[in-house]
């Protein structure tokens, strides 16, 4: 019967013989277990080597992973901190966009509810305006309608908006239809006076060659504080007195009339001249020729006073250096005595 071996060098199995002596055989047996035990001695100094380096290289690996994982760590945590910080940034921007959006919406609102009070209160001003206007209009045509219906046979003329005049012109006319004179009528629905108004109407009555002048009112000056009165030559009274001034100035017209055709004037040179010297157009001059003088004469008088008083320094200054120059010459005469020459303008008329 063969028996197999396995080679220690090679490792393939070898037959052998029974016969082969047991010695060889025990031999061969050493041999072979000291070569095994040599060998595994090798390979486990060598597994132990290639343990270390496999520690080694877990340990290094396991650095390695440890600093990956600080590193990591830190890149998160900045990454964190960026984050946070950016969040924080958009935060407040946000929050600065909404405050200034809020602010730019109050400020907006507050435009808005500016120009909406500066439009009412325009508004306000052009109504209250307006309505002056159109109070002031209504009255003015309640006195025109109040002057035609009380005297029809007369000629009542609203005289335009924009147009050089009065308000209201009336040609009052006779019972044989021939003009007796003209009445300007001024109409006021105001809260104070103005002397303006007589010295506009006055204009108004030269440029429009009337008669009488009349300014109704819901305020008077103190001239006509009774409702009725007469101002620098102008006619005034409240609107509810304005009709019975009405009637007494067309009167006075229509008398001024029939008295002068009673007199028959003659178309001569003297009696048109009569005639112009008496007209109120020739008074109406005159009145304007005086006013300007007596303007004139006030600036003179302000002109005098105030040369007056200049004449007046002047001639303390004269006397105060002629007193002086007096004490002087006195006191240089006591010391000089007749050695000193006379002076006439300082002697007296008898030379003493």
């Amino acid at each position: 019967m063969m028996t197999t071996i396995n080679c220690p060098h090679c490792g393939k199995p070898v037959e052998i013989s029974k016969a082969i002596d047991e010695e060889l055989r025990h031999g061969i047996e050493e041999e072979v277990k000291g070569k095994l035990q040599e060998k595994s001695v090798a390979e486990v100094k060598e597994k132990e080597r290639e343990l270390l380096e496999t520690k080694k290289q877990l340990a290094e690996l396991i650095r390695q992973l440890r600093e990956e994982k600080v590193a990591r760590e830190n890149v998160e945590v900045t990454m964190q901190k960026k984050l946070l910080e950016e969040q924080e940034k958009i935060r407040m921007k946000a929050k600065e966009e909404d405050s200034e959006k809020h602010r730019l919406e109050l400020k907006e609102k507050e435009t808005q509810l500016e120009s909406m009070r500066k439009t009412i209160e325009e508004l306000q001003r052009k109504g209250s305006v307006g309505s002056q206007q159109l109070q002031g209009e209504v009255q003015e045509l309640d006195l025109e309608q109040t002057l035609h219906n009380t005297f029809p046979q007369d000629v009542i003329e609203p005289i335009g908006k924009g147009v050089l005049g009065a308000d209201i012109r009336q040609i009052v006319k006779s019972p044989m239809g021939m003009d007796c004179g003209t009445i300007l009528w001024e109409s006021k629905r105001t809260k104070a006076w103005s002397d303006g108004w007589i010295t506009k109407l006055k204009d108004d009555l030269l440029h429009d060659k009337a008669h009488i002048p009349a300014i109704i009112s819901d305020t008077l000056p103190d001239e006509a504080k009774s409702g009725m009165g007469f101002k620098d030559g102008v006619w005034i009274a409240s609107h509810k007195l304005a009709l019975p001034l009405a009637a007494l100035l067309r009167k006075s017209l229509l008398d001024a009339a029939k008295q002068k055709k009673i007199a028959g004037a003659q178309s001569t040179k003297a009696e048109e001249l009569y005639g112009f010297v008496t007209s109120h157009d020739f008074q109406h001059q005159m009145e304007a020729m005086i006013e300007t003088y007596q303007e004139m004469q006030k600036e003179i008088q302000k002109e005098r006073v105030s040369f007056e008083r200049s004449w007046k320094l002047r001639e303390m200054q004269v006397n105060k250096l002629l007193t002086g120059v007096a004490g002087l010459y006195g006191s240089m005469q006591g010391i000089a005595g007749a050695a000193l020459a006379p002076i006439k303008s300082l002697e007296l008329p008898s030379g003493e």
